[in-house]
């Protein structure tokens, strides 16, 4: 198989290294990897497949350097707004995991499980969107259902884990809890979340828009649209939980028929990537704690509503920072590859 130089923008942040981790683990064919990140962490090394490889600074002209042809950005939206052209000039294909293109017309936004057709659109600008990391478990779990019952609207609330704002978040609700604990919570400094975010959850991620959602609930109902290539209703509600790594999510579903749940558990158990953990009697449901380092998405608590023979209601659990983030990455960057190999 033919190998590709591949670069990582953001290789030392949480995601970036998850997404360093990811590709040794699938063996993706790097002829060279070139981490990238920013000047006051460049000069330092990542270790891939047992070897040191030093992290060199993102700038415009490292990508024709380098001789890139795949570049995964993981850096911030900024970031990829001003480096991915770049990267493309170059003549590489950029993945971004940034949400700065996802609604762009012309980039194609992709969860390989639901839409894989649309990475061929890629050279209409030489980019490839990587979604929301709450909207890619939930159409995960929801596209074998649209397929066989047809999906007319969505109502999800998600318990989103800290580590969906960073390094840095993760850290403030560890030093929160160990505060705690010494009795001097209120000491605690609260920089990444509007309020304490240990031993509490807080119903905002982002910023609040007019219409009364946050910026991120309204990315999971316009994302949603666009990557099922269909008119869905959908309302979000998203909250941050004082977990690290993991996000669930309680999703309500109304079919354009009657469904059945047992009938539905199959269906789901069908989907891609798909882990049905459904034994309620025995306390067997998916969790963010069996979720950490997966690359699958877990739906249980599949059950039908007690009013409506249309509605079906479940809970959906994936690794943020993975099926999230760069699990997804890597698999549309797997798929171009099969693609541009065919």
């Amino acid at each position: 198989m033919r190998k590709f130089n591949v670069a990582v923008v953001g290789a030392t942040g949480a995601v970036g290294e998850e997404m360093l981790r990811v590709l040794e683990e699938v063996d993706f064919p790097i002829a060279k990897l070139v981490p990238l990140a920013s000047a006051r962490s460049a000069g330092g090394t990542i270790e891939y497949k047992g070897e040191e490889v030093l992290v060199k600074e993102l700038t415009e002209s490292v990508f024709e350097e380098e001789d890139v042809e795949i570049a995964l950005f993981s850096a911030g939206g900024s970031v990829s707004a001003k480096y991915a052209p770049f990267a493309v000039e170059a003549g590489a294909v950029v993945v971004d995991n940034t949400s700065h293109f996802r609604m762009d017309p012309d980039v194609p936004l992709v969860v390989p499980e639901v839409n894989p057709q649309d990475i061929a659109r890629w050279r209409e600008k030489g980019i490839i969107a990587n979604p929301n990391c709450s909207t890619i478990q939930m159409v995960q779990a929801l596209k074998p259902l649209h397929d066989e019952y047809g999906i007319e609207r969505i109502d999800v609330s998600t318990y989103q884990a800290t580590s969906g704002a960073g390094k840095s978040a993760m850290e403030e609700l560890v030093n929160q809890m160990q505060a705690f604990f010494a009795f001097k919570l209120e000491d605690s400094p609260k920089e990444r979340f509007p309020h304490q975010i240990a031993l509490n959850t807080i119903p905002q991620i982002d910023v609040f828009l007019d219409n009364g959602f946050t910026k991120e609930e309204m990315k999971m109902v316009n994302e949603t649209n666009k990557i099922m290539h269909d008119t869905i209703e959908v309302a979000a509600t998203c909250v941050r939980v004082p977990t690290l790594r993991g996000h669930a999510e309680s999703i309500t579903v109304t079919c354009k028929r009657d469904v059945d749940a047992d009938a539905a558990r199959e269906v789901i158990a069908k989907g891609e990537n798909i882990v049905v953990m459904d034994d309620p009697k025995n306390s067997v449901y998916p969790m963010p704690v069996l979720c950490v380092d997966k690359n699958e998405t877990f739906v249980g608590r599949i059950r039908n509503d007690i009013y409506r023979s249309n509605v079906l209601h479940m809970f959906v659990v994936a690794d943020n920072l993975r099926v999230g983030a760069a699990t997804n990455a890597v698999r549309i960057a797997q798929k171009w590859v099969e693609m541009e190999s065919e």
